[in-house]
């Protein structure tokens, strides 16, 4: 096997490829795009389009395709040839205009109302900041250009637009406070993202019976298996070897595509598994994490297995997150999340810490809005993933210096010193010696702040958004304190760190996110407690969200409408067809499997009685399965009736608002008593593969 290092980025037109195919003019003014974010110079375009062009057909390539990101989720491309024609003949031709811009057919996008089907024109803008690569198909290689995606009218269609734009605005905000700060050296802000990928693998065989995972995702049906994960020996245990060769598989895929995998472990359930990058700025970061979840499939199938991305695929067991490493710094290296050994950095840290917490207090409804679907209302709240309610989590050590802080009356010298001090230490207290709290929702780990209520399918475009745009807001409201004091600017800045620390002091929490007693807390201090997704995506129409994105230029009031009538259209969608299979997986497969059982019973009762043989036994467990049988087309028809009700609700809110609670409840019923009668049933009889079987370790 190759060294990582020697393959690593062979599929990527990334800045060894550039510089090694385009000259040094061309080269230099395309780093002032992707690392000085100014705008593309127009004239180098056919340049790079002649090389990436060559590049890639060097390495097969047939077809490029514009790759971009719509608002159901996921990603979408359209692949054309490299060719043209010339007075009757083909020829391979890929121009500046292809590179630049491509013209799908959006009618088939969602737009939540934005625009008629007829209105069918949408754009692809090429995003130079993200790199292009390279995916092989069986025969075919194709050229893929990361892109943006609006509709003609410029109006938002995809999620990577709103996502450089807050990128643009906390960039923006962030180094007008450096300069006031005195930091002549930041000429550049840089936002990090390092997204941690949960997953399930499958047996391909046992996949296939089971037509849940195939439609849904997830198990709709499935009785607690005896050995779940209460013996908590799959956490870090010994990776298996089948387990092991697809993840060596995987690597090497993602290290081809310039993808840094750094770490692979066993997660707590049983066939769980993670996947984490090392960090790298966020625009890249995101994209990469996207091509992660496509490579991670292509690699599950060659292995004969199936990776399930859903958040909860198997009831009783955890269910998979997506933990977001969000930091920001600067071009001289500087991290403004960590502290260090000079006053005024640590002076930053602050701000940028209290920027963040003002953020989080004044919008983390927000931040719950932004990870709301259908999955992932499965898994956040119990005890695997963090609650609903967000709440920050900064640790002992730091919540003594910040309650130091807040209490202190006039700033002198020598109290400025004696803070910087303390921060000094943080980062070996929290190396070394401070705990984790894993129930928190955003807590701060070392030099970053980790969002850990993204779910596993989910892409990071949107929760990276809002930590953006409420950092961005952070240090807005900073900035325009701290522009109008007159004094020292380290003092200064510290009494309005003092100011921020008592108005946001609702938001953090050191304690048991699980716990009864924060749920009680936290109401009385009036945190929001969104606890589906319709009431979650609700955030995003109140008039502070619509003041707030139309401020920093994110998306307008229109494009927000349009983003939460997809999200609620999905949402709605994702439960009709789960309603929809639940009954046809119980009238058609399991009902029958439960009356052959009783049949079965019933002969071999007859049989016996007829030998002169009376079991009571047999008689009794009869009419446990007769019961089993009765109350499962019971709730099937409660099913189905409840989802003719809920299906001619014509207002979508309150649409979704039903399908969370009647439909789900109706649901749940439907498949307590089905997990019942698997209980009962002969595995023989069973038609499809049993908890036991399908999160049996590789």
């Amino acid at each position: 096997m190759p060294k990582s290092s020697e393959i690593f980025g062979e599929l990527t037109f990334d800045k060894k490829r550039m510089s090694e195919k385009l000259n040094k003019g061309v080269y230099n003014k395309l780093m002032a795009t992707i690392e000085n974010d100014e705008p593309l110079d127009s004239s180098i375009a056919e340049d790079i389009a002649f090389a990436m062009k060559e590049w890639a057909i060097d390495n097969g390539a047939t077809h490029f395709t514009h790759w971009f990101q719509p608002q159901r989720g996921g990603t979408a491309e359209k692949h054309d040839a490299f060719i043209s024609y010339d007075e009757g003949k083909i020829i391979e031709k890929f121009s500046s205009k292809q590179l630049i811009q491509s013209e799908p057919d959006a009618s088939a996008f969602p737009s939540g109302g934005i625009r008629s089907t007829f209105e069918a024109r949408g754009y692809t803008a090429w995003d130079p900041t993200s790199p292009a690569f390279l995916i092989k198909a069986k025969n075919t290689t194709t050229l893929v250009i990361p892109s943006i995606f609006m509709s003609w009218t410029g109006e938002v269609l995809d999620l990577k637009t709103p996502y450089l734009r807050s990128q643009k605005a906390v960039k923006e905000n962030a180094l007008k406070i450096q300069k006031l700060l005195g930091n002549r050296m930041a000429k550049r802000i840089k936002v990090y993202v390092g997204p941690e990928q949960e997953y399930f693998l499958v047996s391909k065989k046992l996949f296939e019976t089971r037509a849940d995972l195939q439609i849904c995702g997830r198990t709709l049906f499935g009785a607690t298996p005896a050995k779940g994960q209460q013996m908590e020996d799959h956490y870090f245990g010994a990776i298996k070897s089948k387990a092991l060769h697809f993840m060596e598989e995987l690597d090497a895929e993602l290290y081809r595509r310039g993808i840094p995998s750094k770490t692979r472990h066993n997660e707590v359930a049983p066939n769980q598994f993670e996947v984490a990058p090392l960090y790298e700025e966020a625009n890249l970061s995101i994209d990469h994490n996207l091509q992660l979840m496509d490579i991670i499939r292509q690699v599950a199938d060659n292995n004969d297995l199936v990776v399930l991305l859903q958040e909860k695929p198997f009831s009783g067991v955890n269910g998979s997150g997506k933990h977001v490493n969000w930091s920001i710094g600067d071009n001289t290296g500087a991290n403004y999340l960590e502290p260090s050994k000079s006053p005024l950095k640590n002076i930053n840290f602050l701000i940028t810490l209290t920027a963040f917490l003002a953020g989080v207090d004044k919008f983390g409804g927000l931040l719950r809005a932004s990870v709301a679907d259908a999955g992932n209302d499965l898994r956040l709240g119990a005890n695997e993933a963090p609650p609903v309610i967000m709440s920050v989590y900064l640790g002992e050590y730091l919540t003594k210096i910040l309650d130091d802080i807040e209490g202190t009356g006039t700033f002198t010298e020598n109290k400025i010193a004696h803070i910087s001090v303390g921060l000094q230490n943080l980062p070996k207290v929290v190396k070394d010696t401070s705990d984790r709290n894993r129930t928190s929702p955003l807590a701060l780990t070392g030099n970053k702040f980790e969002f850990r209520a993204c779910g596993s399918s989910q892409n990071v475009s949107e929760p990276t958004t809002i930590l953006n745009l409420i950092a961005a807001y952070g240090y807005d409201l900073i900035y325009d304190r701290l522009v109008k004091m007159k004094g020292d600017v380290r003092a200064n800045a510290l009494n309005v760190v003092k100011e921020i620390l008592k108005d946001t002091k609702r938001i953090r929490f050191e304690g048991n996110n699980y716990s009864k007693e924060w749920q009680d807390e936290a109401e009385k201090r009036g945190l929001p407690n969104n606890k589906n997704t319709p009431e979650a995506l609700a955030e995003y129409l109140k008039d502070d969200t619509v003041k707030l994105f139309e401020k920093y230029k994110i998306l307008s009031k229109r494009e927000l409408l349009s983003k939460t009538g997809i999200k609620l259209e999905t949402y709605v969608k994702i439960m009709e067809i789960e309603i929809k299979e639940s009954i046809n997986i119980a009238y058609t497969q399991i009902a029958p499997a439960i009356a052959k059982h009783l049949a079965n019973t019933a002969k071999t009762y007859v049989s016996l009685k007829e030998s002169g043989i009376e079991s009571r036994a047999l008689f009794e467990e009869a009419k446990n399965i007769e019961a089993l049988y009765s109350d499962v087309k019971n709730n099937i028809e409660i099913l189905k009736k409840d989802l003719l009700e809920l299906e001619s609700i014509e207002d979508l809110h309150e649409k979704a608002i039903a399908f969370a609670g009647k439909g789900a409840k109706s649901m749940h019923n439907l498949r307590v008593s089905v997990d019942k009668a698997e209980e009962f049933v002969a595995d023989d009889l069973w038609p499809m593969a049993k908890y036991q079987r399908l999160i049996a370790n590789l």
